[in-house]
């Protein structure tokens, strides 16, 4: 019995240790795979009690686990969707045979990188053939508020090449300096103009025509007013706001914003320029706010907010001296542009470029989490798919919760340490050969039993 227990033990010592060979061969092997996580293996006692005077080997046996809580070094690539997640977390990702299936109900796999590309259908797909998967965008860049324990709401991430995009304008910043010649008494009082571009909800190009009419005093000095008149090119040059602009010219505030008033409109709708004029109680325009220095006026596209500065500030409009110049004039919004490429920020959202210089959110990459991510079942490609052991998982924004964030321009080396492999590689050869021993001692003992009988 015990001679024969020995054996046994050495048998399955060569078993565990040609195990244990596999996993380091496997590990080896993928020393450049991108996101591979390799792969361990234990040792097990198997003991068998005999009782006193003697003892049975109980031999051994392995477990393997791969270590995919374990992350690689990011490599820094070229393509700004080779994405690796830096953490805790996985991309979701679906095969290309589901998209071919045409089925709306797709496969969610894990995977921690990838190296994905447009195919000829848009689709976002890696050389294995997994598709990323995201929340898609609404057509104004938000995201709609989607179940973060189901992956009913993901879908594979899909470009169109020939994308076109515009931003309509909705605020300008109206930063000119006003001659404070203008407003003395002699002058002649002949009105300054202005022409803004902003762009319509359909990226199309249109103008504020600004007026500056100095007030004049009817008297030695000057009134330090203008009436400042803004005027729409998309309704056919409709007047959309008039004010009643004064300035301060005490000490350290000369040149500055006093007071911003709405400019009463005479019987014509025009502003009321000239004092003995009937007004009509009527006005055009929002209401200045002395905090902010805004106000907001009606084009044709919607409101657009307009930022003069606020009282005291001088850091938008001023009057000084003699001479008029426009200082800062600055708007939003863009006109249609094309396409031309896409990237992915460290909180997973995707966003278009255009060559006008504006982005626009397509999807949102979420970051799944499970709470045992070894017990992941391991499938071809560096994917993983749940399992009863890896816990139920939780969609997370990126950069959030427990979860890292989304590296673009970046790929997942492999987990695999060479040298640390081939040291074990090492360690199993001579463990092989020391349990062939055993087995060729086992068998000399048997010998010289059988030889007995002679």
């Amino acid at each position: 019995m015990t001679i024969s227990s020995s054996l046994n033990a050495g048998v399955a010592g060569l078993a565990s240790n040609a195990s244990r060979l596999a996993t380091i061969s496997d590990n080896i092997a993928n020393s450049a795979t991108y996101g591979y996580k390799r792969v361990e293996t234990d040792f097990h006692s198997l003991v068998i009690n005999s009782g006193t005077g003697s003892y049975s080997a109980g031999g051994v046996r392995i477990t393997t686990s791969r270590l995919i809580d374990q992350s690689g070094a990011l490599a820094a690539t070229s393509n700004p969707t080779d994405i690796a997640v830096r953490g805790r977390g996985f991309v979701p990702v679906t095969t290309e045979t589901a998209l071919i299936s045409q089925t709306s109900d797709w496969p969610m796999n894990l995977a921690t990188t990838g190296s994905f590309r447009t195919d000829a259908n848009g689709y976002l797909v890696n050389p294995g053939g997994l598709v990323l998967m995201g929340w898609e965008a609404n057509s104004d860049g938000s995201i709609p508020t989607y179940p973060r324990d189901t992956a009913d709401g993901l879908a594979p991430v899909q470009i169109q090449a020939n994308q076109f995009a515009a931003e309509p304008t909705t605020a300008i910043t109206l930063g000119v300096n006003l001659p404070a010649t203008e407003t003395e008494f002699g002058s002649t009082g002949d009105a300054l103009s202005l022409s803004v571009e902003y762009f319509d909800n359909l990226g199309t190009s249109q103008s504020l025509d600004v007026t500056y009419t100095p007030i004049l005093p009817g008297a030695a000095g000057a009134s330090n007013e203008w009436v400042m008149e803004i005027r729409d090119s998309a309704q056919g040059g409709t007047l959309i706001g008039a004010y009643d602009i004064v300035f301060d010219d005490t000490t350290g505030s000369g040149g500055t914003i006093s007071t911003v008033t709405l400019a009463e409109l005479d019987a014509s709708g025009d502003p009321i320029l000239i004092s003995g004029n009937a007004g009509t109680g009527t006005y055009v325009g929002g209401a200045y706010n002395t905090t902010t220095g805004e106000f907001a006026v009606t084009a044709a596209r919607g409101d657009i907010n307009i930022n003069i500065g606020a009282p005291g500030s001088g850091t938008v409009m001023t009057q000084l001296s003699d001479s008029f110049a426009p200082t800062s004039i600055t708007k939003d919004g863009f006109p249609v542009g094309n396409m031309t490429s896409v990237e992915i920020d460290g909180n997973g959202f995707l966003s278009a470029v255009f060559d006008t210089g504006i982005t626009r959110v397509l999807y949102q990459i979420p970051l799944v989490d499970v709470p045992n991510p070894n017990g992941l079942e391991a499938l071809d490609n560096q994917t993983y798919a749940l399992s009863n052991e890896s816990g139920s998982f939780f969609l997370w924004d990126a950069g959030d919760g427990p979860t890292g964030d989304i590296i673009g321009f970046a790929l997942e080396e492999s987990a695999t340490d060479v040298a640390g492999e081939l040291t074990q590689l090492i360690q199993t050869q001579r463990a092989y050969s020391s349990n062939a021993k055993v087995i060729q001692t086992v068998d000399e003992m048997l010998q010289e039993t059988t030889n007995i009988k002679r």
